[in-house]
């Protein structure tokens, strides 16, 4: 079966806008990703998926690196303008800069980096996976800048928003039935773990 982009069942995913930077034979480069992962902690490690034969999956086939800028709220039309054309055709950086965004050079590979992005990392491809009609492309995290004052945007159904909290988590009295019921259903031999 298949998934397309924008069916009703594809857009009920709550994902965040991962900006990804790239410099190749097109110069330098911007997309948006909406599937960006924080996969592993030691080391870290970041998945992002890309359409095989995008701009930026052949700028990181060639040089191994990448960077990633998580988008902020302030930044929905950036993430638009990156999304919505192909570095093959269009200069995205140098439009995104007439619109008044900033970039700033990476401190440890060769791309540019976001300005005002929420968290911007530094990585390294450690490995490539193509699946589907997308490459799944893993990257080791060099450096990493916490922007604490923004808050990230929220992609669902092709809009963008931000996460609220206002659902209130079980009750103590509610966690401790859970508890129980869990230590009920135990299994066997495995008291220890």
């Amino acid at each position: 079966m298949d998934l397309s982009w924008g069916d009703e069942k594809t857009v009920q995913f709550i994902t965040n806008v991962g900006l990804i930077t790239s410099k190749g034979k097109y110069g330098d480069n911007i997309m948006a990703a909406e599937w960006t992962h924080h996969i592993s902690y030691k080391p870290g490690l970041i998945a992002v998926c890309i359409g095989h034969n995008k701009a930026t999956a052949e700028n990181i086939k060639k040089t191994k690196v990448f960077g990633i800028s998580l988008a902020s709220t302030e930044q929905s039309t950036l993430a638009s303008v990156s999304g919505g054309s192909s570095g093959k055709e269009i200069d995205k950086i140098k439009a995104l800069e007439e619109l008044d965004f900033k970039f700033y050079k990476a401190k440890k590979i060769n791309v540019l980096m976001v300005q005002d992005a929420v968290l911007n990392m530094e990585c390294r491809l450690i490995k490539k996976i193509p699946l589907g009609d997308h490459t799944v492309f893993v990257g080791e995290i060099l450096e990493a800048l916490l922007n604490k004052e923004k808050t990230p945007i929220a992609y669902h159904q092709l809009k963008y928003g931000t996460v609220s909290f206002n659902m209130q988590k079980p009750s103590d009295q509610e966690r401790q039935k859970i508890k129980d019921i869990i230590e009920k259903h135990r299994k066997k031999g495995n008291e220890n773990l």
